[in-house]
């Protein structure tokens, strides 16, 4: 089965023209821990582990883990016919080194953008040495022969009183506002959700064991808005925030 979808991804890497494509274990806030949605690494390989990146190339598929998932990840990957790679030992090379010396001159390499940061892509674009590469990010491959992929999750949102919470949502904009005034910032943008659901004093349900929501949001000195599925708001949630002057706004907008 694993085999099977691996090459169904090289279908789509054909399709597409990508040389070698990265399946991170994040989700679109780069959190540790991730929704069934998301997890397109344990799709393709079979790895449960919170950290982890799965490279396919034309040849081969390699995962790259750390030193809390060695043998975790040896034995789940098992007859799979995918590399591990133990990240951190003697003679392993990072993923950057590895897609350094796989990658030639203009080749495509291909990911989720909304599950890489720039940061992880320049790491990998400063190893290339000139050879000029194309990063293919607006195509989700997996999301395409992911038969039955899990919903994104949209759990009840709900508010954390004052009481528990220890400060009110106006009280930490302000706090925030003031930061931004000092740095001459017109807007803050949030991704992380453990932030969010500080700040705006929410909490969900949408990763397991982790009591946060999906949302981005964006904080102005006037205003906030808060970028989350309307489905999961409850009118008495959306009162309670605009009453701080916070904005429900459709998440993937």
């Amino acid at each position: 089965m694993i085999n099977q979808r691996i090459e169904k991804l090289r279908q789509e890497m054909r399709r597409n023209h990508i040389d070698v494509y990265l399946v991170p274990t994040n989700d679109f806030h780069s959190s540790e821990y991730v929704g069934d949605y998301f997890k397109t690494g344990k799709f393709l390989s079979g790895f449960t582990g919170s950290a982890g990146t799965l490279i396919v190339t034309k040849e081969e598929a390699g995962l790259f883990t750390d030193g809390r998932y060695f043998i975790q990840a040896e034995k789940e990957l098992e007859g799979s016919g995918i590399i591990l790679f133990r990240t951190g030992m003697a003679g392993v090379p990072t993923v950057e080194e590895y897609c350094a010396v796989y990658m030639q001159k203009h080749n495509i390499i291909g990911f989720d953008g909304k599950t890489v940061t720039k940061q992880f892509i320049n790491a990998i674009e400063g190893k290339m040495n000139g050879k000029k590469i194309t990063c293919a990010y607006e195509e989700d491959l997996v999301g395409i022969i992911w038969e039955n992929r899990p919903a994104l999750s949209a759990e009840p949102v709900s508010i954390l009183s004052e009481k528990y919470a220890g400060e009110s949502i106006s009280s930490k904009l302000e706090r925030v506002r003031k930061v931004m005034k000092d740095k001459n910032a017109e807007a803050h943008l949030l991704t992380s959700l453990d932030d969010i659901a500080w700040i705006f004093n929410i909490r969900g349900n949408d990763v397991e064991n982790n009591p946060v929501a999906l949302a981005y949001a964006v904080v102005s000195q006037k205003n906030a808005s808060l970028y989350m599925q309307k489905k999961a708001v409850s009118h008495e949630v959306e009162k309670t925030l605009a009453e701080s002057g916070v904005v429900i706004r459709e998440y993937a907008s």
